[in-house]
Parts: structure tokens; C-alpha cells; sequence
């Protein structure tokens, strides 16, 4: 369950906001956070912490993934001879985490028998559908935070001795966990009740491309895992809620939002069985996947107009039409100018060479479409390649 697709990424289209997070990145660095993984181990350990010593705890030091130690802050500690409580608030640095300043708590007890027992509270979704890395069911920890808590509980238990008849549980909650949760894509993937536990180093890197493919790659085995065969990705939420409309008859699972990582979930779709990809787009990014550019970031590649003015005039475009089209400003002016002359034909032209380039890409063997689509959900043209 990647922090970014479920917990920071909402339902806007990410074209502009992706082109804003990465012109950031080439500025000064920027300040990273920490994953609600590394918060909940933090927690637990002060918690536990407590729970053995019967003495309050203001901080606690937690080894992270990343390779280095970092010490939370902690607040609301409480104990009896039982129980002990304690909670942290998430720092997500400059990251824009739909679950920053979130608070974390968690709960620990004494239980019979030894070991070490997690679950979730109030604030942490249940596991509604397979395909995700924890089963169904179960509390939505990811394995990493699980076995961060199951580590430090272990090495607590030991260096004070504790008999290892004797385990504990631990109980993670968010008390606006559910709330943070409308924020996110989890309802989609099976995610019920709450936010989830994440985190794969403990930090969380502004605006990270690695988080973002990953997430990808969970949708799509979300949608492996619930039957789905047919996918549809769009570059954004807008273009999302158009393809949706588009495509009444296929479940909520098939819908994964791409962002500008066109070849990258191409390739992870067919990888992962797809035996159609649907790709659903505007002017802006598809004019470049028409190109063959496959990673279509604002600075990855520039639209090439001499192209667009190809395809123009193999719609049948007249020369005026044609030169007007080399020289727009923008894909977006370029399709206006098409649009205002009643060159349907383009639209339909620049879908195929989409098609054509994503098979060439991936080696062919499923079936691509791609409709283009405007700002207000209108489809300019639409092409489908048997791969």
C-alpha cells in the first residue's frame, strides 16, 4: 500500500501538479518526513516502554529502513500496570500527505502465551480485497511496519529481561484516520474504515517518483487480483471521471491514474496479464505518447508541431490549417485549430500513432486504445490496435 497513491494522492488531475512538484525538485532540496510506519513504531515504543517501566516517556528512538536512527516527540502518554498509551503527530516534511499532522497512537497490553500481536484501531482500515500486501482482513499495516513493530518489541522485551512467556499486543490507531481517509484512494482498493500504515524506509521523500510508480503497480495488482482484465489509465482525476463515464460496464478497480509514467504502467499492465489497456487522456500529454515519448512530464520532451502538422494534413488538413498548426503555442491551441476547422479525423490519427507507439513499446501482445479526450469530457477521437 504505497503512502503516496492512498495518502496523498486525491482525485484532482495531477498533470499541473506534477509539473509544479518536479520544477520544486530542481530547487533547493527540500525537507523530507516520516512514514505513519515509522510514527506508529515510535509510538509503540514509548508505549511499551511505559507499560515496562511504570514511568512516563516524553520520546522515543527508532532505527529506521532509510539506515539511520531518528528520535519522535510524544505526546498523551498514559499508564496503568496493564496498559499504556501514548501518540505521536506525523511530520510529513515538505511532502503534500493528505496525512500530515495525523495523529498516531498506539496501544499496548500484556498478553499470555509470549509474542508479539498487532492489530489496528479506530482510524486504520481493514484489508476488503485481495491483491494488496496484507490478506484479507487483516488490520492495513503493510509487512515493513509490521516487522518494525515486531522488532522493537522484541528487543524491548529483552533488554529488560521480560520472560518470554510473556508477549504483548499493540493496537494502532488514528483517531482521524477515517476522515483523512475520504482524502485517499483506499475505498477503491479494498482499503475500509481508515488510513493504512505505511512505509518501506521510514521517510517520506517529497514529491517521490519512486512512491508514485509503486503505487502503479499496486493498483494494477489490486485489479489483477479482482478479476480485472481490461484497465483504463488516465493521466489525472479529471480524465479519470471522464474515462469512467466512457466506460460504464468495468468495476472501479480496472481505473488506475498513471500521472506522467505512460510506458512504465504500459509495461507493468502487461506484465501483470492485461489483455486490454485503454488509455484516456487531453491534448497536452497524448500529443507526446502520439509522438512515441512515453514519459510525458512537461520538461521530459517538447511537443513536437511539425508532427502535429503532419498528422493534420494526413487528416486531410489544408495548408493554411497546416502551418498554423506548426506554429501554436501549445498541443492544446494545435487541437482547437483542429477542432474549430472540423478535422475530426486528427484526433482520431493522433490515437492510432498513440496506440501504435504503445505497442512498439511493450513489445505488442494486448490490445491498446486511446481516446483523446477535452477539459470538459468531450472525446475528440478514439482508436483501438489489436496488439
Amino acid at each position: 500500500m504505497s503512502e503516496r497513491r492512498q495518502d496523498g494522492l486525491g482525485g484532482q488531475d495531477n498533470g499541473d501538479k506534477q509539473n509544479k512538484q518536479n520544477e520544486q525538485d530542481e530547487k533547493q532540496p527540500m525537507r523530507h518526513g516520516y512514514t505513519t510506519g515509522a510514527c506508529a513504531t515510535a509510538a509503540a515504543k514509548g508505549a511499551l516502554t511505559m507499560l515496562i517501566t511504570q514511568q512516563p516517556v516524553s520520546e522515543a528512538e527508532i532505527w529506521l529502513p532509510a539506515g539511520f536512527a531518528h528520535t519522535f516527540e510524544l505526546i498523551e502518554g498514559e499508564f496503568t500496570r496493564d496498559m499504556a498509551q501514548v501518540a505521536t503527530i506525523k511530520d510529513a516534511g515538505d511532502d503534500p500527505d493528505a496525512t500530515h499532522k495525523a495523529k498516531i497512537v498506539a496501544t499496548v497490553t500484556w498478553k499470555d502465551g509470549g509474542g508479539i500481536e498487532l492489530d489496528g484501531g479506530v482510524g486504520v482500515g481493514r484489508v476488503t480485497k485481495p491483491g494488496l500486501p496484507v490478506p484479507v482482513g487483516e488490520a492495513a499495516i503493510n509487512p515493513v511496519p509490521r516487522r518494525m513493530l515486531t522488532q522493537m518489541a522484541e528487543e524491548l522485551l529483552g533488554e529488560y529481561g521480560i520472560a518470554p512467556s510473556r508477549g504483548v499486543r499493540i493496537v494502532i490507531s488514528v483517531p482521524d484516520g477515517e476522515e483523512i481517509a475520504k482524502k485517499t484512494l483506499n475505498a477503491r482498493l479494498g482499503i475500509i474504515g481508515g488510513i493504512s500504515i505505511l512505509g518501506t524506509r521510514g521517510i517520506v521523500v517529497p514529491f517521490s517518483t519512486a512512491a508514485y510508480k509503486a503505487s502503479v503497480i499496486q493498483a494494477l495488482q489490486v485489479a489483477k487480483a479482482t478479476g480485472v482484465r481490461h484497465v483504463v489509465l488516465t493521466t489525472g482525476g479529471s480524465s479519470e471521471k471522464y474515462a469512467m463515464k466512457m466506460n460504464p460496464q468495468l468495476s472501479e478497480e480496472a481505473f488506475i491514474q498513471m500521472g506522467d509514467f505512460v510506458g512504465f504502467s504500459l509495461q507493468h499492465a502487461k506484465r501483470l496479464g492485461m489483455e486490454k489497456i485503454s488509455l484516456v487522456g487531453m491534448m497536452g500529454k497524448f500529443s507526446k505518447v502520439a509522438q512515441g515519448v512515453m514519459m510525458v512530464h512537461s520538461k521530459s520532451a517538447p511537443v513536437d508541431f511539425g508532427f502535429l502538422a503532419q498528422v493534420a494534413a494526413e487528416a486531410g488538413a489544408e495548408l493554411q490549417l497546416q502551418q498554423a498548426i506548426a506554429e501554436a503555442n501549445t498541443a492544446a491551441q494545435a487541437g482547437d485549430l483542429a477542432a474549430e476547422a472540423g478535422l475530426s479525423t486528427f484526433f482520431d490519427k493522433l490515437s492510432e500513432y498513440a496506440c501504435r507507439h504503445a505497442l512498439e513499446h511493450i513489445g505488442g501482445g494486448v490490445t491498446v486504445e486511446t481516446a483523446l479526450v477535452t477539459m470538459k469530457g468531450d472525446v475528440l477521437g478514439r482508436a483501438e490496435i489489436v496488439g
